[in-house]
């Protein structure tokens, strides 16, 4: 497989980030002959190809730019995307509360526009290996062709199936040889009996949801199950600092909600579970109530099959120019 460069001099097919004074940020693939425009001037190819990573270049009209690789948060920020993506501040977390390790066999079902799935990638190393499920076609085209801008190629330990995870689940892997199981779809509970049946005693189901009722759902659905132990939940809320001398001050802009994790791991078959006393609570609910939370229910606008389509172009079409980077000897 070809690997992305992480370091070293610039090189035809490399991905750039060119930012400039004011901190505006432009993100260009190297090619031979060809030139980046802006409103300011000019800065040809060729003068990057061959500097070292973290370079200061002039354009034509003598203003300086800052040129980097850019890391995966900034790739996927800024990457096509047909689905809404997982931010890295939620994408860091799964990488921690599911213990994605080296040689991991993982189970993805929602690829959307493929952001989680190369976090996941990067977390499992060459020996890994992730099995991606997504039931529309369009989003995976999309998510192939970021992965492979990213990576330079499709990388040869990833695939993806078209389909709904409750039936193409037990046709693609084994009983119990799954580590870790990924979910990031509206109704995770439907797949809870075809995610404990491939998973490995001891490993670790993590939830991706977006609403407070689809996080009691699928946290009674777990215990009903009587195959997890009893579920973890979690939001993550990340604010920056502006930190210049003396003035230290939170900034006035923050990633807040985002979406709910909740994990839990496998039990071994026969195992009672271990149920913590705690107090009653209200635990009764109806499909109904669910409905009235979901992501149409609530007004969550969905991507028109025009966008999925320029976005599948946009992607194919950055993955083809980073095809021409040169591999790592």
């Amino acid at each position: 497989m070809t690997l992305r460069r992480q370091s070293g001099p610039f090189v035809e097919g490399d991905q750039v980030q060119l930012t400039d004074p004011k901190g505006r940020l432009n993100t260009i693939t190297l090619i031979p002959g060809q030139v980046f425009h802006s409103h300011r001037g000019t800065v040809a190819h060729d003068d990057l190809i061959g500097l070292p990573d973290g370079s200061v270049i002039d354009n034509s009209s003598g203003i300086s730019y800052l040129a980097l690789r850019p890391l995966l948060t900034d790739f996927v920020m800024s990457m096509p995307r047909g689905a809404a993506i997982i931010y890295p501040k939620d994408a860091a977390q799964i990488l921690g509360h599911a213990d994605i390790f080296p040689g991991a066999r993982v189970v993805e079902a929602g690829v959307g526009s493929g952001a989680l799935s190369m976090w996941l990638l990067r977390a499992i190393g060459d020996h890994g290996e992730l099995l991606s499920f997504e039931r529309r076609e369009e989003f995976a085209h999309i998510a192939r062709g970021n992965v492979s801008a990213y990576f330079g190629a499709e990388p040869e330990n990833w695939s993806i199936t078209l389909g709904d995870l409750t039936d193409a689940l037990p046709q693609r892997v084994e009983a119990g040889s799954v580590d870790r199981v990924v979910l990031d779809m509206l109704a995770p509970w439907e797949c809870l009996e075809a995610v404990a049946n491939a998973l490995t005693p001891g490993g670790v189901v993590l939830c991706y949801i977006a609403t407070a009722t689809q996080l009691s759902r699928v946290a009674e659905a777990i215990r009903n199950t009587a195959s997890f132990t009893e579920p973890v939940s979690s939001e993550t809320m990340v604010r920056g600092w502006h930190v210049d001398g003396l003035s230290v001050r939170p900034d006035h802009r923050m990633v807040a909600h985002t979406g709910f994790l909740i994990t839990a791991r496998r039990l071994a078959d026969g195992t009672e579970r271990f149920i913590k006393a705690k107090r009653g609570s209200k635990t009764e609910f109806t499909d109904e109530d669910v409905e009235l939370w979901t992501p149409g229910a609530v007004g969550d606008r969905t991507a028109s099959d025009k966008k999925l389509r320029k976005a599948a172009r946009e992607a194919q079409s950055l993955a083809e120019r980073s095809a021409r980077r040169q591999p790592i000897e």
